[in-house]
């Protein structure tokens, strides 16, 4: 029997195809899922830091021990960031995105957020110094070093934790905050991120759970200043600034490690809910009063930008 006018024969109709199980497992509707993109990257940067370390190595370059001495913490924290940014450029190379999209855009590269962050690190760490004083904790102590010295560790501290700035906040809240964020969303991510950013400074001896919470409530802090700025610019620098300022300047426990060529023979004292104990100032409850205020004077500041027309989703614009 012929088909009247306007009717379709299903035979005629193309067939819509339907992905494979395989390909819906990893990937979604634009590239591969943010789960196995990380697995990558992870893997990317874990081989680049074996093979810089074996490089080092074969060239006795001095390498990170457990006295924290700033000349071999320097290498380390090197071949640490050259891993994670090496890592992120190939990633960024298959995504079709460039390196700054993922939290370090190069036109704001020491610009006035980072000096902002910088100011921002040095206020905090003094009120939380101040606070432990206050209540009989902190003695400042007598200074060591000659003038030369104070100079030279300064600078060699500062260089020390601006690396470590930049490796830390680009490992877990550059590459893994935009990557993850697009699969979960920002905050579900950096809430990951930063009890993972926790657990992994137990590893440092002296620190504990109540430090360990501390650093989580910190890198939450960090988180929404990319959130709010754009970003890592200025956590860069509130994360430089803060490590130099307990390290060197108040010569106190940097989670859980006290390093040589501080700049005074300070001393913690008291009860260890002031003072923090072997952890340092970090595990004391002046740090978690502290990084209250800052949540909420920072919050005020700095307003939520408004999304960027065309963006999508605030989400995966956070970074760009």
């Amino acid at each position: 029997m012929s088909e009247g006018p306007g009717r379709i024969n299903p035979s005629d109709t193309p067939a819509v195809a339907r992905p494979s199980t395989l390909r819906f497992i990893f990937f979604n509707e634009r590239e591969l899922r943010a789960g196995w993109r990380l697995l990558v990257y992870i893997a990317l940067a874990v081989l680049f830091l074996l093979g810089l370390q074996l490089a080092a190595s074969r060239l006795h370059l001095p390498l990170p021990t457990s006295q924290m001495k700033p000349v071999g913490m320097l290498v380390g924290e090197l071949l640490s960031l050259a891993a994670a940014f090496g890592a992120a450029a190939i990633m960024g190379v298959f995504e079709h995105r460039t390196i700054g999209v993922y939290g370090l855009p190069a036109r704001e590269a020491f610009r006035s957020r980072f000096w902002q962050g910088v100011v921002w690190g040095l206020v905090m760490v003094t009120a939380i110094i101040l606070l432990i004083a206050a209540g009989g904790g902190y003695s400042f102590g007598r200074i060591p070093l000659n003038s030369g010295a104070i100079f030279r560790y300064a600078a060699l501290w500062g260089l020390v934790f601006l690396t470590v700035g930049f490796f830390e906040e680009f490992l877990f809240r550059g590459y893994t905050q935009f990557t993850l964020a697009t699969g979960i969303g920002f905050w579900p991510a950096a809430i990951v991120l930063s009890v993972g950013f926790g657990g992994a400074h137990l590893m440092n001896p002296g620190e504990g759970w109540v430090g360990a919470l501390g650093v989580v409530t910190i890198a939450m802090f960090f988180c929404l200043t990319l959130r709010r700025t754009g970003s890592l610019w200025f956590a860069v620098g509130l994360h430089a600034a803060f490590d130099w300022g307990e390290t060197f300047l108040y010569s106190v426990p940097n989670s859980g490690i006290v390093a040589p060529g501080h700049l005074s023979n300070s001393s913690l004292h008291g009860a260890r809910w002031l003072t923090g104990g072997t952890v340092g100032p970090e595990g004391s409850v002046m740090a978690f009063a502290v990084m209250a205020a800052a949540f909420v004077v920072f919050a005020y500041v700095y307003p939520q930008p408004p999304t960027p027309a065309g963006s999508g989703s605030a989400d995966q614009s956070v970074a760009s």
